[in-house]
Parts: structure tokens; sequence; C-alpha cells
């Protein structure tokens, strides 16, 4: 299989997570196209330079070129990342030509539960990677340190994609390890809103951190029976994303937590609050095959109304005694 070159990034998709992608391709010097659904949402970034519903204080630099027309976005690209809400990956890969490079930005599942990537492949792409780590977009685009993870089978396109995005402020590592890369981006959104319904009961450091030990164990248990390697769960895709989205102020699934616990809408002012909708996805696998994930039935519940978030934290609090590393 043949090379990629890094000629120049395309980013499919003008959230908080794509207009950081832009910026920090554009610290590389290197030309950026960043692909907006919206005709008039992508020409006022073009106009302002600055994307104020989703990045506010993140310019963008002249560099990055703004478009809404998507086959003038992935003209003369060999890959593209694709950095929109896991429900609108499907629509968006439909409408790429296969031949197109893809490489998954979206922490979450596909209609039917599976991975994106398989996704993209039966979709006939042939070259599929997925990008996650411990990454905010506010943090990223501003330029502070931070590392993430490019996984794929196919190393080509992952070289290209850690190429066309280290820079001094972003470290990128490569992994052959898609579904544990994947996966743990899906189930770190969970454990987060279960950290923020933690955050609004008022909880504590205690329960914060005991919250987020035995979310690595369900996150580890997950995985592993999907065919991941155990060193994933512990890196940057596991563990680092999980302590990043279950403690920071810019996790909107934490913050999503954290205003359920309060009785308020989890909306996060139009963004996607990806944990919601894969909580009730995973805890509906784990049910249909006989898997313990405690957590994650918590937060669906919650989420669904089944329980409140008292109810769902005496559930896990009564759970039958057991030695720590009993499955």
């Amino acid at each position: 299989m043949s090379g990629l070159t890094v000629p120049g990034l395309t980013v499919l998709g003008a959230g908080g997570w794509g207009t950081a992608l832009a910026v920090n391709g554009a610290r590389a010097e290197q030309p950026v196209t960043l692909w907006a659904r919206r005709p008039d949402f992508a020409a006022r970034l073009a106009e302002v330079r600055e994307n104020r519903e989703y990045l506010p204080g993140s310019l963008l630099p002249e560099s990055v070129r703004l478009t809404s027309d998507l086959a003038e976005a992935v003209a003369g690209a060999e890959w593209a990342l694709v950095v929109v809400p896991s429900v609108g990956v499907p629509d968006l890969l439909a409408d790429l030509p296969r031949t197109l490079g893809v490489v998954l930005c979206a922490k979450g599942l596909a209609p039917d539960g599976g991975r994106l990537t398989d996704l993209a492949r039966k979709l006939g792409f042939a070259r599929v990677a997925v990008l996650s780590g411990p990454n905010h977009a506010e943090e990223v685009g501003r330029g502070l340190p931070a590392a993430t993870v490019v996984a794929s089978t196919d190393e080509p396109l992952a070289l290209a994609a850690q190429m066309a995005l280290m820079t001094p402020s972003l470290r990128v590592y490569t992994s052959t390890d898609e579904v544990g890369v994947e996966l743990g981006g899906v189930l770190k959104n969970v454990i987060a809103l279960a950290a923020g319904l933690g955050d609004g009961l008022q909880l504590g450091d205690n329960a914060k951190a005991t919250l987020i030990t035995r979310g690595l164990r369900e996150m580890g248990r997950y995985l592993l029976s999907q065919g991941a390697q155990e060193e994933t769960v512990y890196g940057l895709s596991g563990l680092g994303d999980l302590v990043a989205t279950a403690t920071s102020a810019h996790s909107r699934n934490r913050a999503a937590g954290e205003a359920m616990a309060r009785g308020q809408t989890p909306a996060q002012g139009g963004k996607v609050v990806e944990g919601l909708r894969t909580a009730g996805l995973l805890d509906a696998w784990a049910t249909a095959h006989g898997h313990d994930l405690p957590i994650v039935r918590a937060v669906a519940r919650v989420a669904s109304g089944e329980w409140t978030p008292v109810v769902g934290l005496r559930h896990l609090m009564e759970r039958d005694a057991k030695a720590e590393h009993d499955e």
C-alpha cells in the first residue's frame, strides 16, 4: 500500500474540536481547509476569523481556508479529519469519495451501537483511522501543551496524520489498536457524566477518585471484551482521556452530569453531549451480553429518567460486597 503525503490539512467539521485542530494545523505552517456544513456559518468564520459559537478566543489564521462546499473541501486531498458528532458521521461519510482516507475524531458510537471505524469500512472506505486523547478544544486552540493518539492498521495514514498534526504544543503518538483508542474515547464520556452527577450532588473528592478508578476498571472490562490491547486502557486515549474529561471545567459531559444532578437540562449551548446517547447504547449492549457495567447502567438510567441521581448513587453504593479485583 502506498504512502500518503502531507500537502495540507483538511478538517471536516467546524465545531470546537474541528476549529482547534485547524488552528493547530496552521501552527505547523501548512495550508488548512476547514469545512463548515452551514454556508452562513462558514462565511461568518471567514469574515471574523474566530469561532465565537463553539471556540471563542482562538483566532483562525489567514492560512485557514473556510468553505461550505464539501467537494471543494476534499478536492486534491488524500485524507481528511472527520470532526463532526457521531450522529452526523454516517451522513458525512456517505457524501465523501471512497478513495479518501478518513481520520475519525468523534467520541461516540454508530447508530447501531457499533464502532464508527467499522461503519466507515462497511461504506467502502479502505483507509480509516481514529484520533483520540485528553484533548479539550479550548486548550489545544490556545496552544497549551497536549498529546493525542492516532490509531490505524494503515500505517501510512497514521503517520501522515501524525506529521500533519504534530506541533510544539501538540504531541501526536501512533497506535495500531484502533479498537482500544476508539472505544476508550466512547467510555470516558459516560464516566465523565457520572463524575458530573457526583459534582452536582457535592459528593466530594473521595467519591470522585473512587469513580474514576472504578470507571477505569469498567472501561478496561469493556475494551478487552472488544479485542483492545490492555496497554491502551492505561494510555492517553484511556486513562488520560478519562481523567481529563471527568475532572475538567471544559468537559461538556461532566458539566451535563452536574446540571442533571441539579435538576437542570443537560444541554450544553447547542453542543453535542456524546455520553448521553452512548450510555444507553452501552447499557443495552451490557444487558444483552451479560456484562457488568454498573456505572454505565446507573448513568443510562439517570439519563433516561428511570432513576434519579440519588437512586443511581444508591444502586452503586449498595452493590454486593466483593474483593476489589473480582469481576
